[in-house]
């Protein structure tokens, strides 16, 4: 049903207990994936292993060492023995609900993004997986935790070749996630929000893991080339830029104030040849609300003298 891939970081420390609390939970889901993990951090094979799934050491790096998102994304679709795939962090936790939203897309279409926002959980130790383990995860993420704004994307479950080609975009350096998905939406591929089912599990960390030379993952100069080979702001998307919301009731259009707010922000970069309209009807919209609030600055400063 489901090929799942990660880059796992170093197995050291507090990462390998939040790795393999995650990896676990993976070869939990039913039916069980088929499971890759690329690269050749320390702990890697080990624990490819120690669970029972496969394992690529060569995956192209840049010259700070990260790998980078084209190849990864190539080589996870040339390897894969099943035609949907799932990238994820490899310190996401998954539970039955995200194979579940799976199932019910996979059923619904065949061509498709799936992504989520994840929940903020602060998770030090090996998780018990025995009875119910899911059901108190999900209490204390949802009762503990922090819903992780839009704009970071930990999973990606998509149908093959959705995207043609992918910029050499260096892995959980910013921007990268949101180039994604606005791929996926200019391809007018269906992308589905599925927040409201999947309970994605984020076991926080800090950031020791990017290269000291390399700056922070949102502004080294990592995160400057993302920026630049994404095409810049026009081209970051979030999960509310989704063209449909997976509900506990069913896969509905996303027309809610958000994600029309953001249609309206994105229209430019997605529908190029109705440019010339959108100008018009954002003219319509913008003037008189810009010349309304001339007015009552000039109205309001007149009282005050």
């Amino acid at each position: 049903m489901l090929t799942l891939f990660a880059v796992p970081k170093q197995f050291q420390g507090p990462m390998d207990v939040i790795q393999r609390n995650a990896i676990r939970s993976w070869t939990l889901l039913r039916p069980r994936p088929e499971i890759i993990l690329f690269g050749d951090e320390e702990g890697t094979a080990e624990a490819a292993k120690e669970f029972g799934v496969g394992h690529v050491a060569k995956i192209e790096r840049n010259e700070y060492g990260t790998p980078l998102v084209n190849d990864l994304f190539e080589s996870a679709q040339r390897l894969a023995r099943h035609e949907v795939l799932c990238y994820v962090n490899a310190d996401i936790i998954l539970m039955s609900d995200f194979t579940e939203a799976v199932r019910r897309v996979v059923d619904w279409v065949r061509r498709f993004l799936i992504i989520g926002q994840r929940w903020d959980t602060e998770i030090k130790e090996p998780l018990d997986f025995s009875a119910d383990w899911e059901s108190n995860l999900r209490s204390l993420a949802i009762g503990q935790g922090k819903l992780h704004s839009p704009t970071g994307i930990d999973f990606f479950v998509f149908s093959r070749g959705i995207w043609n080609e992918i910029p050499p975009l260096a892995l959980g350096r910013t921007t990268w996630d949101n180039w994604l998905i606005y791929r996926a939406r200019s391809g007018r591929i269906p992308v589905i929000d599925a927040t409201e089912v999947v309970t994605a599990v984020h076991q926080d960390h800090d950031y020791r893991h990017v290269p000291s030379n390399a700056g922070d993952a949102w502004k080294g100069p990592e995160a400057k080339r993302n920026w630049e080979l994404a095409g810049g702001v026009g081209h970051v998307f979030n999960s509310q830029d989704a063209t449909h919301v997976l509900t506990h009731r069913g896969i509905r259009r996303a027309l809610d104030r958000a994600h029309i707010v953001r249609l309206i922000k994105t229209t430019p970069q997605l529908y190029s040849p109705l440019n010339p309209l959108f100008m018009i009807v954002r003219a319509f919209v913008l003037i008189p609300a810009l010349a309304k609030a001339a007015f009552w600055k000039i109205t309001t400063t007149g009282r005050k003298q």
